[in-house]
Parts: C-alpha cells; structure tokens; sequence
C-alpha cells in the first residue's frame, strides 16, 4: 500500500519556502532555482489538492492550510536531519536522547556532570533542551525529560515510566556581606559564621520569593513556629537560577535546593543563613515514554543518574 508521504524534496522546498516566505530566499538556501523551487511547490500542491501559498505583488504568503502544514512537518524535518547526523557521527554505534531538562537543574546540576557520563558512554550523545511543563511524548522530539513536580503531576502524565531522582528541599541562603551589614556581631574577626540565623533575624532581612512558589517563606516560617506578617513580600523570581543570582548582588535572602548551589557555596558567594530545610512538595524525576526504542540508552543514563544522584552511592559507578 502506497504511503501518503510527498517527496522529501518538494517538502524541503516548502519548508524552506514557508520559512522565508519567499521563493527567492528558499532557492537561495538550498543552491537551486527559483523555477525549480517554484515546480516543486507546485507538485506538492498539487500531491495535496490544496494551494499552500497565496501569490501577491511582493512575494508569497502562506495560506492558513498552508501555515498548519507549516507547523505540523518542519520539527519532523529537523528530526530526521538530526537522526541522519547522529547516525552518520556514530557510524551506527551507540545513539542520541534528546531530553527536556528544568532549566535551572540543567544548568547547575546536569551539565556540570554530564563529561562523566561522557566518558564512560562516549558512543552516547546527549542533547538538551528545556522544558518546564509536563508534554505527550507522542507529540514531542524528546526521547525523556527530567522533571520537577509532584507526586499527583507525575501520576497524573500518561503513558509513560518514572524514575525518582531527589526530593527539592530548600535552605535559606544569603550573600555574607548581607549578613554582616545587618548583623554586625557576626563579622569574620568573631568567629566563623555558621549558619546560625533565627527565624526572627531572617524575618529582618529583604526576602527574595519565587514566582511560581508564592507561599514557600510562609511555609519555612510555619514550619519553624515563626510568625512572619509578610512572609509573602519582597522581589519576584521566576527561576532558582535567577533567585541565586539576586541572592549574590545582596539583594536578599532566598529559599533554593542546596544541591543547586555547589558553586557558590564552594566560592562563599552565598552562605547557608540556616541549615532548617524546607522539604519541598516538589522532587525531581527521569520520566520516559512507555514505548521508547532507545530503552538500552535510556537504562544507561537512569543507572549514571541514580548513581550521581547518591541513590546508589553504595554499588560502583555505573559502566
């Protein structure tokens, strides 16, 4: 049975065509000519039964059948480009995962480990994008993604596998010269300071909140039996990355998952303010599709994450 598939060529064409929405700029790109653009085009329209531009004085426009057309192959045109890259670079051996990463994980946790897992899968290749929202991998390039959210989210994303990776508690952390401006008596010449800030000492500092989180202070002051009127005040952040970054240049203090924040803590660009953690209703987890075809890459990286995650720090590092 004859597949409904046009040729490869006419939908590049097209997808080059739709994208600069000129034949001009579309011969230009793919090193043909106009003509030849403009055939193809037509035989395409022609394979469909539909017009997918609509031709004026200045160029080309899309039609709206042309326009969801548009939308609907060009990710699967990258993907197959990106398919054919991968298995051309690895002569057949090994493989890619796209993943969809939270980006502040991604960025602070993920990448600065990710050359392990390099060397020892050197045949794997690791493509990152991120991803802040749940998605069907059905309608997705992602291979998995590695999520923040909780348990009823995660239950609730259908057809596919999860892996726990960590639980997202949070610390308070602030800039020491913050601390020391407020709390003289806790400068270096008397003594190292230790992360021994009261709830009341905190409660007088600026506090730096997280957009998407608007009552975790209020939950860290409940918790520790502290009665904060505004709790729910101070400059808005949308990402940990961003509260960090805020946290450094004095401007407050902030509520971020410790394993966050190697760098800066290693660097005394941030301290821990106090060491009462707030366990997060948030965790991390590795989720993939329950009908993946990568399974042996996929069952790699789950056992190098478990591994660097400290879930399974007692076995040796996986090979």
């Amino acid at each position: 049975m004859r597949r409904m598939i046009p040729s490869l060529q006419a939908l590049i064409c097209f997808e080059s065509a739709a994208k600069h929405r000129s034949y001009t700029y579309a011969a230009q790109e793919l090193n043909i000519t106009q003509s030849a653009v403009s055939r193809q085009i037509h035989q395409l329209e022609e394979f469909l039964g539909l017009a997918l531009f609509n031709r004026t004085r200045h160029g080309v426009e899309l039609t709206f059948a042309g326009e969801q057309y548009f939308k609907n192959i060009k990710s699967h045109l990258l993907s197959i480009e990106q398919s054919t890259l991968d298995l051309m670079s690895h002569k057949g051996l090994g493989g890619t995962l796209k993943l969809g990463v939270v980006p502040t994980f991604a960025t602070r946790w993920l990448l600065p480990r990710l050359y392990k897992f390099n060397q020892i899968n050197p045949e794997i290749t690791i493509h990152l994008e991120t991803s802040t929202k749940p998605f069907l991998f059905s309608d997705h390039i992602f291979d998995a993604a590695i999520y923040t959210g909780t348990n009823a989210q995660i239950e609730n994303w259908p057809g596919t596998k999860v892996h726990f990776l960590m639980s997202e508690d949070v610390v308070p952390v602030c800039s020491p010269e913050m601390i020391y401006k407020h709390f003289p008596e806790l400068r270096p010449e008397n003594g190292p300071f230790n992360g021994s800030l009261t709830a009341a000492q905190i409660a007088t500092l600026p506090l730096l909140q997280q957009t998407t989180r608007p009552y975790i202070w209020k939950e860290w002051f409940e918790k520790v039996g502290y009665d904060h009127p505004y709790a729910m005040d101070g400059q808005r952040h949308e990402l940990f990355s961003m509260l960090a970054v805020a946290a450094t240049h004095h401007m407050g203090v902030a509520l971020i998952p410790q394993m966050l924040l190697e760098k800066e803590l290693s660097s005394k660009e941030l301290v821990i303010a106090s060491h009462i953690k707030l366990k997060a209703s948030r965790s991390y987890y590795f989720v993939y599709s329950e009908q993946q075809q990568n399974a042996p890459l996929i069952e790699k990286f789950v056992q190098w994450l478990e591994y660097e995650a400290g879930l399974t720090q007692q076995r040796q590092a996986p090979q």
